[in-house]
């Protein structure tokens, strides 16, 4: 039980005590729900339930303040209690409260600030990235995964049970357009004299899957069919792309359970129906599906959609939208509790129809859109456009090999979704405190070494040639338990506090998909980290005093190391 939810069964006890005491005339006790206060000198956490209650119990919020405060039961938890302002009540922390925490850290290590959700809206489907194969992932894809993956990490935390999917856009004129545009390129390879097709697509990389199909076929398909050669030449690419985006998102650190292809919503089962037509069948027997013009509707403006939609067109093609009926209906056939889809901001316009073709099916919302920012690259202030090696868009994959993994996961994330992002190529490369991951990760290095330090010096070198983990290590460094009581230093309360507020973090981050927030969170404890260290000896100590402070340290490692794997983002061990 985290600390907040401790003071409030404390707070409401006083409450209770006061209505049977006949102290505060009120047939019910209202919930303390406490926060925290705005200025950390006015204590540790804030009630406004005084202001609140002033109406029905008939007293002035201040004398209903002290009433609560009086009623305040014995506990070890609280140090003080103060009557603030117009009836804020604040509270102030023992030590004791705080040390009870790094206990818990210590205790449940990588466990601590783990959550649970209910049955019936624990079980997510994420859905997130969705490129079209049809060309390598551009850098805002790369902002998608990093902001998909550490959703799903939070969420899990939190006790989400997540599924991450990816959706595979490999029907309709794009894709024939891309096998129809490597056609061209292979034909222009082989000497014809040909211009590209009209909207085709004509990156490099076009050139490149050409020439792979040459190595392989050599003029077999100059003489071809045109449609069977389209054919091929289509699946081909499409093979080649599917596969490299699976090898950078892997390679990102993304682990999707699913890549949904979206043929797969047309191809009939065994019964002679498909995800198309189920989903039909679901939306015209709740009556939203008419027939007008020869063509097939959904009614969305019963649902304050600003038009009906068309599903399938009059000479009987379906619609971008079609596959996105039967593409959710499909989802919501699986079973999952809640829908989250993240898309850019540029699909804005999609939301209302789709939030009401689900609740047409009977699930007003269950469908939730995280709508996102782009990705503004710049290299020493001056913004990037072009890549230099290839004089075409940077892509995704190529900004990961420049920059690495954790640096462009840590920036991409480091703003919230609804806010464009400024990526500084040379910023993200530096190696000193200006560059955020480079000073979380370098804090995470520095408690390892301490750590090191204070064992002997085989175990130490066991850990650095890589023959002993750091928890092995610690194992043997912790071999008992020290007194924590002994942290009573205003850093070290500094750095136990923080502590303290990580399980509610990451329950907030998780409710509001505000991932970002562990960036600054994890910069925070870093720098908490540093001041301790600075004002106060670690070794050389008292050799119990010593030990209490090297379990301190090892438990901000523990939530330092958690906090960057929500993000996706390694803690080096030495840097």
């Amino acid at each position: 039980m985290q600390i907040r939810e401790q003071l409030e069964l404390v707070v409401n006890d006083a409450l209770k005590n006061a209505i049977e005491g006949g102290a505060l005339e009120l047939e019910e006790a209202p919930h303390a729900a406490l926060e925290r206060p705005r200025d950390e000198s006015n204590g540790d956490w804030a009630s406004t339930v005084a202001l609140r209650t002033a109406k029905l119990a008939k007293k002035n919020p201040r004398d209903i303040a002290q009433i609560i405060a009086d009623h305040i039961p014995e506990n070890d938890l609280i140090e003080s209690v103060e009557i603030a302002g117009p009836g804020f009540i604040n509270i102030r922390l023992k030590s004791a409260a705080f040390q009870s925490v790094l206990a818990d850290v210590l205790k449940l290590k990588e466990s601590y600030g783990k959550g649970e959700i209910e049955q019936g809206k624990r079980y997510v489907n994420l859905e997130y990235v969705s490129a079209n194969p049809t060309g390598p992932m551009h850098v805002g894809h790369g902002r998608w995964a990093a902001l998909g993956d550490a959703t799903a990490r939070v969420m899990r935390h939190a006790g989400y049970d997540v599924y991450e999917e990816f959706y595979i856009n490999d029907a309709g004129v794009q894709m024939d357009l891309f096998g129809k545009s490597v056609a061209c390129r292979y034909l222009q390879m082989l000497g014809q004299d040909i211009p590209m097709i009209e909207n085709g697509y004509g990156g490099g990389y076009i050139k490149d899957i050409a020439q792979s199909i040459i190595d392989r076929d050599g003029d077999k398909w100059v003489d071809a069919d045109e449609a069977a050669r389209t054919e091929e030449f289509r699946e081909f690419a499409y093979a080649q792309m599917l596969q490299l985006m699976k090898d950078t998102l892997e390679g990102f650190g993304n682990h999707f359970d699913c890549w949904f292809s979206e043929r797969s919503l047309y191809v009939e089962g065994p019964d002679g129906t498909s995800p198309v037509s189920r989903s039909i069948k679901a939306m015209d027997e709740k009556g939203y599906v008419y027939e007008e013009d020869g063509a097939t509707w959904f009614r969305s403006t019963a649902f304050g959609d600003e038009k009906d939609r068309v599903m399938i067109k009059e000479n009987g093609e379906f619609t971008y939208f079609m596959s996105d009926v039967a593409y959710h209906y499909d989802k919501l056939s699986r079973g999952f509790d809640h829908l989250i889809n993240i898309w850019g901001a540029d699909h804005h316009g999609y939301v209302k129809r789709c939030e009401a073709m689900l609740e047409a099916w009977g699930r007003p919302g269950a469908l939730e859109i995280m709508l996102g920012q782009l990705v503004n690259l710049y290299r020493d202030g001056e913004a990037v456009r072009m890549s230099k090696r290839t004089g075409e868009m940077i892509t995704f994959a190529e900004l990961i090999d420049e920059v690495g993994v954790d640096a462009t996961r840590y920036l991409m994330l480091s703003r919230s979704q609804d806010q464009p992002i400024d990526f500084d190529i040379e910023v993200a490369k530096k190696k000193d405190a200006s560059n955020p991951v480079y000073y979380v990760q370098y804090a995470h290095a520095r408690i390892c070494s301490i750590l090191r330090k204070a064992a002997p010096a085989g175990d130490a070198e066991a850990v650095v040639a890589g023959t002993k983990s750091m928890e092995e290590l610690i194992e043997k460094l912790f071999s008992s338990e020290a007194d924590l009581s002994l942290l009573t230093h205003e850093s070290e309360i500094a750095l136990m506090r923080k502590m303290s507020e990580f399980g509610e973090l990451v329950a907030d981050a998780a409710r509001d998909r505000a991932a970002f927030r562990l960036t600054h969170y994890a910069q925070d404890l870093a720098a908490l980290f540093h001041q301790f260290y600075t004002n106060c000896h670690v070794l050389g100590e008292d050799k119990e005093l010593e030990k209490a402070r090297l379990s301190l340290v090892n438990g901000t490692r523990i939530v330092l190391a958690k906090a960057l794997d929500l993000l996706g983002v390694s803690a080096p061990e030495q840097m």
